[in-house]
C-alpha cells in the first residue's frame, strides 16, 4: 500500500511537470518555431556571376550584371508577377488610365521609408522620372527613352498620389514601369547627395540594403529590417564574380558559393558530378551579329547580305551551345506577342557569299567581341566571333577580334570603332517593343548597329500606340520581317536559362526577364 501511493504520487508529480512544460511550449510556439529555423538555416547567401555589374544606378545602366544586385536593392510603382510579365502593385497600389489613354494616375502605398530613411512619397517618384525627361535626361541613361520616351511631364497631385501625362497612347507603358532599368525608384535626398548618381552607393526602397562593393570581388548586400513589406528570410546576400566558368562551377562544388549563372553546355556535367542541381528554363531573349551601318563597308544591305550569308547558323548553335539554345529565326522568342513564324532571316549559301563579298570588295573585317558570359551567350563573344572567323576564311575575308572585359566593351560599343560587334538582348518586360524598339533607338549603346531607317521608326511609333491584339502583332511581325530583309542583324541563338544552385537552397525566384529575386531564398545548414 505504502508503495503504491508513492509511485502514485510520483506519477502526479511528473504529470504536473510535463503540463507545464507543454504550457511554456504552447506559450512560447513561435519563438521555438523561430529558433529551429535559425539552427537549420544559414545567415549568408552567395551568388556568384561573370563580371561586376557597371554600376548601381538603375537609371545610368542597361547590363544584366547590374540588374540582378539592383532588384534586390529597389523597387518601382509597378512589378512583375513572380512567373510572368503580368503586372502587378508594388509601391503603387492602385492606378487608372484616362479614357484617351493620355494620363495615368497612381496611388501611392504610405509609409514606406528609402534605406537612408527618408520618406517614399509622389516628389519621389517625379524626381526619378523628371530626371530621365529632357532637359534633365543624360547620354548615359541608356534606358530612359524605352521606359519615359512618351512621358510629357509628372504632376503630384498630393502626398500620395501622382499623375503622369504622355504625349501619345503607348501600350507597353505599364510593362515598362515595372522594368529594373529607369523604373526603379531611387532616394532623391541619395541622389542629390550623389550629384545625380548612386552607381556605387545605391539606396532604394526594397528587401535588402548595400553594405559594400569590392572591384572584382563582390558586392554585400544586408537585409533591409525596415522593409514595409515582408522581410527577407536570409540575413546577407553577396554577390561574387568570378569570370571563367568552370572556376564558378568549382567554386559551387566546392561550396565556397550557393548558386551560380552563366554556365554552358561544357559544364553542365561537372555540375550534376559534384551533386548540385540545374535550373534550366526557356529564356526571353536574343543573340545576334550586328552590322555597324555607318561605315562605309557595311552601309548597303548587299554587302551586309553576302557577310551574313558565310555562316552557317545551324551549325555554329549546335557546335557552340550543344542543345541549351535553339537557332534564332526571329528576333522575338516564339512566346511573346509578335512573334511570326514567317519571318527568315539571311540563310547560309557558302558560294553566293563568296561572290556577294568580292563584288562589295570586302576581305578584311574588324570585330569587337566580349570575353564574360552572358545569359544570351553562355559561351562568350570571343567563341562566338571566333566560330564565325572561322566561316569567313572560307570565302577569303580576314576577320580581325580585338576583345574586351564587359564594362569596357560597353564603351568601346559606344564610341562606334569596329565593323560587327556581339551583343544580345533579354527581354525586360514580354513586350514586343521591348525588342523591336532596339533596332529605331537613337542611343549607338542600345542600338549597336546604328541603324536609322525613317520607315521602320515610323513603323515602330504606329505599332506602340495600337492596342494589344491581332493588329498590333502584325504591325510588329512587319516590322521584324523589314528588319530582317535590310539583314541588320545577324540573330543567332535564343538560348535556354542555365544555373545551377547547392541542393540546401530553395527559394529563389529565377524571374523570365532574367532577374533573379532573393527576397526568400534560404540556404540550409548542412
Amino acid at each position: 500500500m505504502k508503495r503504491s501511493a508513492r509511485f502514485l504520487a510520483l506519477m502526479l508529480v511528473f504529470a504536473l511537470f510535463t503540463a507545464a512544460l507543454a504550457g511554456c511550449a504552447a506559450e512560447s510556439d513561435d519563438d521555438a518555431t523561430e529558433d529551429t529555423t535559425e539552427a537549420t538555416t544559414v545567415d549568408t547567401f552567395t551568388y556568384a556571376q561573370g563580371a561586376d555589374p557597371r554600376g548601381l544606378d538603375p537609371a545610368l545602366v542597361d547590363d544584366g550584371e547590374s540588374s540582378k544586385i539592383i532588384v534586390n536593392i529597389y523597387e518601382g510603382l509597378l512589378k512583375y508577377n513572380e512567373d510572368s510579365t503580368e503586372v502587378e502593385p508594388c509601391l503603387a497600389e492602385s492606378w487608372e488610365i484616362s479614357d484617351d489613354g493620355l494620363s495615368y494616375t497612381f496611388e501611392l502605398k504610405e509609409g514606406v521609408k528609402f534605406h537612408d530613411g527618408t520618406d517614399f512619397n509622389a516628389e519621389a517618384v517625379k524626381f526619378n522620372i523628371d530626371r530621365q525627361l529632357p532637359p534633365l535626361v543624360t547620354e548615359d541613361m541608356g534606358y530612359a527613352g524605352f521606359v519615359f520616351g512618351s512621358v510629357k511631364d509628372v504632376e503630384v497631385v498630393d502626398d500620395y498620389t501622382v499623375k503622369i501625362n504622355l504625349t501619345a497612347p503607348n501600350t507597353a507603358f505599364l510593362a515598362n514601369l515595372a522594368m529594373s532599368m529607369a523604373a526603379p525608384i531611387v532616394s532623391p535626398t541619395a541622389l542629390e547627395a550623389g550629384n545625380n548618381s548612386v552607381m556605387e552607393a545605391p539606396v532604394g526602397t526594397g528587401p535588402y540594403t548595400f553594405v559594400e562593393w569590392n572591384k572584382g570581388e563582390n558586392v554585400v548586400l544586408v537585409r533591409n529590417e525596415d522593409y514595409w513589406g515582408e522581410p527577407a528570410k536570409t540575413k546577407n546576400v553577396i554577390f561574387r564574380f568570378i569570370a571563367d566558368n568552370s572556376a564558378r562551377v568549382l567554386a559551387l562544388n566546392n561550396g565556397e558559393v550557393d548558386m551560380i549563372d552563366g554556365i554552358d553546355a561544357t559544364v553542365v556535367d561537372q555540375v550534376a558530378e559534384g551533386g548540385d542541381e540545374l535550373f534550366e528554363a526557356a529564356g526571353m531573349n536574343v543573340n545576334y551579329m550586328a552590322y555597324n551601318t555607318t561605315t562605309s563597308m557595311f552601309a548597303s544591305k548587299e554587302a551586309r547580305t553576302a557577310f551574313s550569308q558565310a555562316i552557317d547558323r545551324e551549325e555554329l548553335v549546335a557546335s557552340l551551345y550543344q542543345g541549351y539554345s535553339e537557332v534564332a529565326e526571329t528576333i522575338l522568342p516564339s512566346f511573346v506577342p509578335g512573334f511570326d513564324d514567317t519571318v527568315k532571316q539571311v540563310s547560309y549559301d557558302e558560294a553566293a557569299a563568296k561572290a556577294g563579298l568580292a563584288a562589295a570588295g570586302i576581305t578584311k573585317v574588324h570585330m569587337i567581341a566580349y570575353t564574360n558570359p552572358r545569359p544570351y551567350n553562355a559561351a562568350t563573344g570571343v567563341a562566338l566571333a571566333t566560330a564565325i572567323q572561322g566561316y569567313l576564311q572560307k570565302v577569303g575575308v580576314e576577320c580581325t577580334i580585338d576583345t574586351y572585359d564587359w564594362t569596357t566593351y560597353k564603351e568601346k560599343v559606344k564610341g562606334g570603332d569596329y565593323d560587327i560587334a556581339f551583343y544580345g538582348w533579354i527581354g525586360d518586360n514580354g513586350d514586343p517593343d521591348n525588342f523591336l524598339n532596339l533596332l529605331s533607338d537613337p542611343d549607338p549603346s542600345m542600338n549597336i548597329a546604328r541603324w536609322q531607317d525613317p520607315t521602320y521608326i515610323a513603323g515602330i511609333k504606329s505599332a506602340l500606340e495600337l492596342p494589344n491584339g491581332a493588329e498590333r502583332d502584325a504591325a510588329y511581325g512587319d516590322l521584324e520581317k523589314y528588319a530582317a530583309e535590310q539583314a541588320i542583324w545577324l540573330p543567332i541563338s535564343h538560348a535556354k536559362t542555365l544555373a545551377a544552385y547547392r541542393p540546401q537552397v530553395s527559394g529563389f525566384n529565377y524571374h523570365v526577364t532574367g532577374n533573379v529575386f532573393l527576397k526568400n531564398v534560404v540556404v540550409e545548414a548542412e
